[in-house]
This record gives structure tokens, C-alpha cells and sequence, in this order.
């Protein structure tokens, strides 16, 4: 049996919806990418993969390997052995082959001979569309960390 509500206490005020993937945008942002293609990619990644591409779009889409592996080297709250580096950038294109049609261009584009890893200018928007839509919804992300 339900109390009933006494007639003098006010209405509870409606929920405001909580944002989703569906309220990013579809529209091509490049090289077969959208906003939620990249927002898929991102919740996908494991959270060590996930900080590290975070890190390299906060830079402004480039950043040498040696500011990456130092950066999480002695990265206070969350760091990434020296060692593990290089396979959790390995980790981001095998996440894109699988969630992303071939038709899309690479998400980080890497040259091995310079020891630099870059994102597509036009992505780099997105891509900060997509963080702040994992930050607003950690429940949609693989695994969790903490904030950088």
C-alpha cells in the first residue's frame, strides 16, 4: 500500500534527461568520423588508453612519444610504466578497428621515424565533444579513471 502524498508538500521538480551518446552530432566531421563514432571509440578504450588519448587532444592533437611516456611516467594519480606506453597507443588503433568502419581514416596517426603521434585537426573538436560526454557519463565508459 502506497502513503499518499499530504496535499501541502510541493510537486517534486522534473528530472532534466541525462545526456547521451544520441545527443552528439552524426554529421561528418572528416574521414568518415562524427562525433559519436569518435564518443564510441573513446568509451571503448580501455581507461590507461583512454588518458593517453585524452592527453595527446588536450595538447592540441600532437605530441612526441617522450612527452607521452614522461608525462605518464610520473603521473601523480594515475601513471603508465615507461615499459607500457607504446602498447596502450597500440591499444587505440585496435579499438578503432574494431568499432569503426573501415572507411574511416586512422583517429592517431603515427610516425615512427620522428617519434610523433598526431590527430587530424578536424577531430580534435570532437574529440573534446566526446571527453566531455564521458565525463558527464562514466557509466558508458569501459572500466574507469580518474580525471586528468
Amino acid at each position: 500500500m502506497r502513503p499518499d502524498t499530504p496535499a501541502g508538500w510541493p510537486q517534486a521538480p522534473a528530472l532534466e534527461p541525462r545526456p547521451g551518446p544520441q545527443d552528439l552530432s552524426i554529421d561528418g566531421l572528416g574521414d568518415g568520423w562524427s562525433d559519436q563514432l569518435l564518443f564510441q571509440v573513446v568509451a571503448a578504450l580501455k581507461p590507461g588508453a583512454r588518458m593517453v588519448l585524452r592527453r595527446i587532444a588536450d595538447l592540441g592533437g600532437a605530441a612526441s612519444y617522450d612527452d607521452v611516456q614522461q608525462y605518464f611516467a610520473d603521473h601523480l594519480t594515475y601513471p603508465i610504466p615507461t615499459s607500457r606506453i607504446g602498447g596502450t597507443l597500440t591499444s587505440i588503433k585496435a579499438v578503432q578497428r574494431r568499432i569503426a568502419p573501415d572507411s574511416t581514416g586512422p583517429l592517431l596517426q603515427r610516425d615512427e621515424r620522428a617519434r610523433l603521434y598526431r590527430i587530424d585537426d578536424a577531430l580534435v573538436p570532437g574529440l573534446t565533444r566526446a571527453f566531455a560526454m564521458a565525463d558527464a557519463r562514466p557509466d558508458l565508459l569501459r572500466g574507469s579513471a580518474p580525471s586528468p
